[in-house]
């Protein structure tokens, strides 16, 4: 039952708190997503990326809300980094080229 001295009291409201993900696991799961309705992650990502449209993104497995954990620059930070790694790294046998 409502206590009346309860009414006098402030309630807090605490906010769920999401779970923090890092721009390269937020690409896996969503790329994942993608990938399992049938879609295109690659060309799906870049439309969004590009737009900021979320409709972009499957609602699958909530990829949509997870990849708006992120900044659209951060996405693409990343996505950049792994390519400039994988591309222009001593591993890759490019060890001549640089980035001007």
């Amino acid at each position: 039952m409502y206590n009346i001295t309860n009414a006098q009291n402030t309630v807090q409201y605490q906010p769920v708190k999401e779970e923090s993900m890092k721009a390269s696991e937020v690409l896996s799961r969503v790329y994942e997503a993608l990938s399992e309705k049938g879609y295109n992650p690659v060309d799906q990502i870049v439309g969004y990326i590009m737009s900021g449209d979320p409709t972009y993104i499957t609602n699958h497995n909530q990829a949509r809300s997870i990849i708006r954990r992120c900044e659209r620059d951060e996405l693409l930070e990343e996505i950049l980094n792994v390519y400039v790694e994988n591309k222009f790294s001593e591993g890759a046998g490019n060890k001549d080229r640089k980035i001007a």
